[in-house]
């Protein structure tokens, strides 16, 4: 028998679900719950990639081999076709994503006894939000890896048009809702009125900015100074300080860039910044870190200094003890929220442009439905408040309600 598999994958996480006897069921993927970390590691010893929490527990238990995420976000550019050595193996970032959904689609399969040759996948409004050709690649990408994966019919829906239709009956019965929803790699927003038992969608809109992208600046911000961003170096020849390039450090703090520095030629490149280096023990900790491919262990303290911060934890920190000692990265709400300012505004601006679109005003927005993992972030909420003051303001289920909206859409 052969259903529609619903697919939410996302930047860093992903889920499946689908219609059974007229009913939405989702499929979890693993012991850990509904959803599914969009990641991978292939063991250095040569043994299967591992994918999702099992990934992710092979970085955190230290086993040797290259962990990647956040391969969403390649999607449309020329390095998701490039081939390069990963898992002892020349491989596409293509046929690591297509492994990935193939994976998804066999413990579908287990899970449901169904055979899925449909799937209905969620993508942003944008992939890419100013450039027109390289978002229509990504799609042309995803579609790709689909294909290789098994799936003979391939549909596409925006994912925050399948949140409306989980979240629409959020006590907003015949009124004009908005969805803010904030993932990993893009911000998107629809407008939609909520009619009996669907949802009328007004407009929609999206950028490329999400949660990544407040990581991105939040290490480059207060982690990277204490591994030698933004100091200086010595001249080989004559007088004078040169600042220290920033090339390093600005893929060191994006996920999907990550790996592709765990090469000899990044440690050359670093052992001369030393050697020059006014703070030489400085460029040591950077040293270390590349030398020892713990990239996405500073992503990680990171992202739970993030988390932290947003909480208004007093002790909040980016713990870099396993480059040096008791090092750490102070960060408290006041500092992340200045360094994320101007990706507010554009969360704002963003809202303005729903709404213009639409042409409806911010007093006629009923209810506020907030979606994504980074929709957790109190700017996001003060913000959308901010520009829809007598709006409520409801939670949806922050990592299921777009793959819950694309199984109810199957039904139609």
């Amino acid at each position: 028998m052969s259903s529609t598999l619903a697919l939410d994958f996302g930047t860093s996480n992903s889920a499946a679900a689908m219609i059974d006897n007229g009913s939405l069921r989702r499929i979890p993927m693993s012991s850990q719950g509904d959803t599914l970390p969009t990641a991978v590691f292939f063991p250095d010893d040569g043994s299967a990639m591992l994918i999702g929490d099992d990934a992710v527990a092979a970085l955190i238990a230290g086993d040797d081999g290259r962990f990647m995420r956040a391969l969403k976000s390649i999607l449309g550019t020329s390095l998701f076709h490039e081939k390069r050595m990963i898992g002892g193996k020349r491989r596409t970032l293509a046929e690591i994503v297509t492994a990935f959904i193939t994976t998804i689609k066999t413990r579908a399969e287990n899970q449901t006894g169904e055979s899925f040759s449909a799937v209905l996948s969620g993508r942003p409004v944008h992939f890419h939000s100013s450039d027109p050709a390289r978002d229509a690649k990504a799609e042309q990408d995803l579609r790709g890896c689909y294909q290789a994966a098994g799936f003979q019919q391939i549909d596409f829906l925006f994912e925050p048009e399948a949140a409306a239709l989980a979240s629409h009956q959020l006590d907003t019965s015949g009124q004009i809702g908005l969805i803010v929803d904030i993932g990993g790699g893009t911000s998107d927003f629809t407008l939609f009125r909520s009619k009996g038992d669907t949802a009328e969608i007004l407009s929609s809109h999206g950028l490329r900015l999400g949660g990544t992208d407040f990581d991105h600046v939040i290490s480059m911000s207060h982690a990277m100074p204490l591994l030698g961003q933004g100091g200086e170096l010595r001249r080989t020849l004559g007088s004078g300080l040169l600042p220290v390039p920033n090339a390093i450090y600005t893929e060191l703090a994006t996920w999907a860039k990550i790996p592709f520095l765990y090469t000899r030629d990044t440690l050359r490149k670093i052992e001369d910044m030393e050697r020059h280096a006014v703070q030489p023990e400085k460029i040591a900790r950077l040293l270390k870190v590349i030398e020892e491919e713990h990239g996405h262990q500073l992503a990680f303290a990171v992202e739970k200094g993030k988390i932290a911060a947003n909480e208004q934890k007093n002790d909040a920190a980016i713990q870099m003890g396993f480059i040096e000692g008791s090092l750490t990265a102070p960060i408290n709400a006041q500092s992340m929220n200045a360094t994320l300012a101007d990706f507010q505004i554009k969360l704002g601006l963003a809202i303005d442009e729903t709404l213009t679109a639409a042409n409806i005003q911010p007093a006629q927005i009923g209810v506020l439905v907030l979606v994504g993992g980074s929709s957790l972030m109190n700017m996001v909420a003060e913000e959308a408040q901010r520009k829809c003051p007598s709006a409520r303001l409801r939670y949806s289920d922050a990592f299921t309600a777009v793959v819950d909206g694309l199984a109810l859409a199957t039904k139609s």
